[in-house]
C-alpha cells in the first residue's frame, strides 16, 4: 500500500507537470493516457511484487508438506497480500474521488450561477443610463436559456419575444436586436455544445482509465502470486 501510494502520488506530480493549458505545449491527450497506463502497470507491477516476495518470504518453514501444496499456500499468500493491499487503497481513493467531485460540482453551480446573470445582462446593454424596471425581462430570459440547455433548441416564439424585448429595453432597432439575439442565441448553443463535448470526452477518458485501472490489477495479481512463490522458494532454502 505505502509503495502504491508513493508511486501514484509521483506519477501524478509528473502526469500533471507534462500538461499545459498552452497550445503545442505538453503531452498530448493521446500519449498522456498511454503513459498513465504504462504507469498503472509499473506501480501495480512494483508494489505487487514486493508485497508478495515479503508474505512468502517471511513465512514459517512447513515441514513434510508436499511441494505443490506449498507452491499453492505462496501463491494464496501473495494473492491475499495483494487483495488486502487493493482494497484499502481503492476505499482510498474513493473516499478522495467523492470529496472531489462534491467539490467539482459546487464549483461548476457556482460557475454556472455567476455566467447566467452575466450573459443576460450582457444581452440588455443599452447605450444609455436607463435602468431596469419594474417588468425587467432579464429573468425570463434566464428561464429561456435554462429551457434551451435542457431541449437543445430555442422555439421561434421565444426567439420573437427576446427581439421585441430587446429593443424596447435596450432601446435600440428592430434590426440590432435581432442581431443581437440570434448572436446571444448561438453563444448559449455553442456553450451547450461545448459542455456536451466536455462531457463525452470525459466519458471517454473515464472508460479507458478504468480499462488500465483493471488490467494493472490484474497483472498485480499475477505478480503478487508469482513473488510470494519466489519468496517462499528462497525461504526453503535457507533454514
Amino acid at each position: 500500500m505505502a509503495i502504491t501510494l508513493v508511486l501514484v502520488a509521483l506519477g501524478s506530480g509528473i502526469g500533471f507537470a507534462s500538461l499545459s493549458p498552452w497550445p503545442g505545449h505538453g503531452a498530448s491527450l493521446t500519449s498522456f493516457a498511454v503513459t498513465t497506463a504504462i504507469w498503472l502497470i509499473v506501480t501495480q507491477w512494483l508494489a505487487a511484487a514486493l508485497g508478495g516476495y515479503i508474505a512468502g518470504r517471511l513465512r514459517t518453514r512447513w515441514i513434510g508438506t508436499h511441494t505443490h501444496e506449498i507452491f499453492f499456500r505462496d501463491t494464496a499468500h501473495g494473492l491475499i497480500t495483494w487483495s488486502v493491499a487493493t482494497v484499502v487503497v481503492i476505499a482510498l481513493a474513493a473516499g478522495s474521488a467523492a470529496s472531489g467531485a462534491r467539490a467539482g460540482a459546487r464549483a461548476a453551480a457556482e460557475a454556472a450561477q455567476a455566467a447566467s446573470p452575466y450573459i443576460v445582462d450582457k444581452l440588455f446593454r443599452s447605450s444609455g443610463a436607463a435602468a431596469a424596471g419594474p417588468n425587467d425581462p432579464r429573468l425570463e430570459t434566464a428561464h429561456i436559456v435554462a429551457n434551451a440547455a435542457a431541449t437543445g433548441s430555442v422555439p421561434d416564439s421565444d426567439r420573437a419575444y427576446l427581439v421585441e424585448q430587446v429593443a424596447a429595453h435596450a432601446n435600440v432597432p428592430q434590426q440590432e436586436a435581432q442581431s443581437r439575439v440570434e448572436t446571444f442565441i448561438a453563444s448559449v448553443m455553442q456553450a451547450q455544445d461545448k459542455a456536451k463535448a466536455d462531457a463525452d470526452a470525459a466519458r471517454k477518458a473515464a472508460a479507458q482509465a478504468s480499462i488500465y485501472l483493471a488490467l494493472s490489477m490484474l497483472i498485480g495479481a499475477f505478480i503478487a502470486s508469482v513473488s510470494a512463490a519466489l519468496g517462499g522458494r528462497l525461504r526453503d532454502e535457507h533454514p
